[in-house]
């Protein structure tokens, strides 16, 4: 009990340490969807994806910004940009809130966001190839074609599973319906309107940041041996990301800095709101790890998962996934050291680190922005996500590696 005890106290003082660590990245990160948003640009990704969206969210009008922040939220994911994907998500869900009419009760487009966020589609799993190649891998990007396959089968199963038990009595009951476009409720939020005109000058200051954009990333991988893997990836997207935005917002007539301040003060109340959240979650995460019930649960399922193919090794991994990011990065670590990360272990540890997302602890950050409460069928939909990432890695790892 003295274990439990400590990781009341110990879990409820990380939960407040994750919140403030979310205050500068969710700050900084709103200014420059706002920036994006005065300039048009999320806007514009929204209408793009306009014919894939509209049938995924039909709740959702067309051209409504929530479409857009989605996309950046999702993309930012893939990209191994976890520091910008939880900003981008929360203000999705701020978005959708404005169409929810039964406020504390999650909509179907909320389930369905966070099924597909969950999901953990993701191109370049950046901490985990880390990992990897410090421990000695002979071949640290190996376990990227399963982490794609397995990572596009769970958000396909999250698809579904937040389709198919929407149209549940037990959850569509509670479902309220979406404020129809034109009633005030679902309008898009206001923003500065954007230049009338393009500046003078602005095309050609593009090109130009462009080209010495260009030119840097092509002298760094000369001087790196040609080597331009996921590090020169990982490293450069977010700081073109950030550049561009910037530019393309002062090309569009908005006034940058103003713009970033204004976004960016919602940082703080957004960490506030989500802190009562994360302490319950996180503290009930410790409690039952100390208490000793993840290795109760382990040995429980142990003959299970032997019999299907899945190593014991890996199994706390998969459980833990879920509930904790640190704490699975932490037994993957284990166990590739203990049975090195070319060997089937080490792939397969690798593999659903890589596919699978904290589903937990983004459900309590998402929901507790907005105040949800009721979230209707949302778990079960991201645990079936989680479920189709760890069962597909398993299989394609044996096929893989085995």
């Amino acid at each position: 009990m003295d274990a439990v005890s400590s990781a009341v106290l110990s879990s409820a003082k990380q939960a407040v340490e994750l919140a403030i660590g979310l205050v500068g990245a969710m700050t900084f990160f709103l200014g420059l969807m706002r920036v994006a948003s005065d300039a048009g640009a999320v806007q514009g990704v929204a209408r793009l994806l306009s014919p894939v969206l509209r049938r995924l969210f039909p709740d959702v009008p067309p051209g409504h910004p929530a479409l857009g922040s989605m996309v950046l939220s999702l993309a930012s994911t893939a990209l191994g940009l976890g520091n910008a994907a939880t900003p981008f998500g929360i203000k999705a869900m701020q978005q959708l809130d404005e169409l929810n009419p039964e406020k504390g009760t999650a909509t179907d487009a909320m389930v369905l966001f966070l099924a597909m966020n969950t999901a953990g589609l993701c191109i370049l799993p950046t901490s985990i190839l880390a990992l990897r190649s410090a421990s000695g891998s002979a071949d640290p990007a190996g376990v990227l074609v399963p982490i794609w396959l397995a990572s596009s089968a769970a958000a396909l199963t999250g698809i579904v599973a937040a389709k198919a038990l929407a149209r549940l009595p037990v959850y569509r009951e509670s479902a309220g319906s979406a404020a129809a476009p034109g009633d005030g409720a679902g309008a898009p939020e206001k923003k500065a309107p954007p230049a009338s005109r393009t500046r003078r000058w602005a095309p050609l200051l593009a090109g130009a940041y462009a080209s010495a954009f260009a030119a840097a990333l092509v002298l760094h991988w000369s001087r790196s041996g040609g080597e331009i893997g996921r590090e020169v990836l990982s490293f450069w997207i977010l700081p073109a990301l950030v550049g561009g935005i910037i530019l393309l917002g002062w090309m569009r007539g908005v006034r940058v800095f103003p713009s970033l301040v204004e976004g960016g003060k919602e940082g703080f109340d957004v960490a506030i709101r989500v802190l009562p959240y994360l302490v319950v979650v996180l503290v009930a995460v410790g409690m039952f790890r100390a208490s000793g019930g993840l290795d109760l649960l382990v040995d429980a399922l142990r003959p299970l998962t032997t019999a299907m193919g899945f190593p014991a090794e890996a199994v706390p991994v998969a459980l833990m996934r879920p509930l904790s990011g640190s704490g699975a990065y932490a037994l993957a670590a284990d166990a590739i050291r203990a049975h090195g990360p070319d060997s089937l272990v080490g792939y397969l540890v690798s593999t659903l680190h890589g596919s699978t997302e904290t589903t937990f602890y983004v459900l309590a950050v998402y929901f507790g922005a907005v105040g949800v409460k009721r979230t209707r069928h949302a778990l079960l939909a991201c645990l079936l996500a989680d479920a189709a990432g760890v069962a597909t890695a398993t299989v394609l790892v044996h096929l893989l590696f085995g």
